[in-house]
């Protein structure tokens, strides 16, 4: 197994696309951290159109997809950071210590904006989120990547998927249950995901109850981020462009159709990150890179509008956190009997418009705010890597 991924990722010649960094990457990137940052942040959280709201429980809106594409875009770009450290010499063990390094600091991090939120009370800090979950299908997927070749990856992804189904399909929840005989299938307190993260983390939680980054649910997750993990292996590929191109074209449209298809039998569900949701959402994600792969890549048409979300694209973990920052001092910052959040939105968005769209003036104003302390550091050239 040791030579066939060798082979995987083996150096590829500089006559390809794939020999400089991926502009089509960065720009997914930076637009997909825009995206987060929006949906994030809104004036009024009752007040908000519903492409930028999650769906309330099965199905999907625009916003449910913004997650998984950035799992997605950390599994592609995998595919070329682990190949360039071991084109460089280093060791497996090397490249893998550097990994686990990454990943501890970026579970930390989540943890202290977490515990922030919650002014470090012990007893309501919430263990999950968004930067834990990345850093552990990061660290997994990463073994997955030094180790073995694609054909794991593969099997990886359907069992992923099989196992999460059967045991949210078929194993009884204890004290409520099989699904869909004594209780329906995917109810959103009653389910093995929610049951398991009561179990271990019980006031830990971000709904109480459940938590849309919780322990079970991280399965599936591994699944999107292998997808990205074989999309960045097959963009290293010494195919041609075109090819490339067309071939992620058509494994996007099958994917989600396979999706919607599988939504009949087990719905898609962001919170509990089924597998039907994987396979959409992973689908979706190989559509939106094919177009930019072949805008930026392969046609080159570039100029000067890729710029504003090369600031974001290039500095991605870094607006993420700058963002949650803003967003956590503006919650806790008083202004007489008021949050600051509640003050600026109030006094100066709230009488430019009607609810909706100053709710949504507000968390434009919040990613421009986000986006011109990343310009500063995109100016002088500063890339924070973790």
């Amino acid at each position: 197994m040791s030579g066939s991924r060798q082979a995987d990722l083996k150096p590829q010649g500089s006559n390809e696309v794939t020999a400089s960094r991926l502009m089509s990457l960065d720009v997914f990137r930076g637009v997909t951290i825009a995206a987060m940052l929006l949906v994030n942040d809104p004036g009024d959280e009752q007040t908000v159109f519903w492409p930028l709201r999650h769906a309330a429980w099965n199905g999907w809106t625009p916003t449910d997809l913004i997650f998984p594409f950035f799992l997605f875009i950390v599994g592609v770009s995998m595919a070329f950071s682990i190949a360039t450290r071991l084109r460089r010499n280093a060791s497996r063990t090397a490249a893998f210590r550097h990994v686990l390094w990454r990943g501890l600091i970026l579970f930390a991090i989540g943890l202290l904006l977490n515990g922030a939120v919650v002014k470090f009370h012990v007893t309501t800090w919430r263990v999950y989120g968004v930067l834990q979950r990345i850093a552990i299908v990061y660290v997994i997927c990463a073994i997955l990547a030094l180790w073995f070749g694609r054909r794991v990856w593969v099997a990886k992804v359907i069992g992923y998927l099989v196992v999460y189904w059967i045991l949210l399909r078929y194993v009884p929840v204890p004290g409520y249950g099989v699904p869909t005989h004594e209780i329906p299938l995917l109810d959103p307190e009653r389910n093995l995901a929610a049951w398991l993260d009561r179990k271990v983390l019980a006031g830990h939680l971000l709904a109480g109850t459940y938590d849309p980054e919780g322990l079970l649910s991280t399965i599936p997750a591994l699944a999107t981020t292998l997808l990205g993990l074989l999309t960045g292996d097959w963009l290293r590929s010494e195919h041609t462009s075109r090819v490339k191109a067309a071939a992620m074209a058509l494994a996007g449209m099958a994917c989600v159709a396979l999706g919607e298809f599988f939504n009949i039998w087990f719905p898609v569900n962001k919170t509990l990150w089924t597998s039907s949701y994987v396979v959409l959402s992973g689908g979706l994600a190989l559509l939106v890179l094919a177009l930019c792969y072949v805008v930026l890549d392969v046609r080159q048409w570039r100029g000067r509008w890729p710029a504003p979300f090369l600031v974001f694209g290039m500095n991605a973990i870094a607006a993420y956190v700058l963002g949650s920052v803003l967003a956590i001092v503006l919650y806790l910052a008083p202004v007489g009997d008021r949050s600051a959040q509640e003050f600026l939105y109030q006094e100066l968005f709230a009488p430019l418009a009607e609810p909706f769209t100053a709710s949504l003036l507000y968390a434009v104003s919040f990613v421009l705010a986000c986006w011109a302390g990343m310009w500063v550091l995109y100016r002088k050239r500063i890339f924070v890597k973790i």
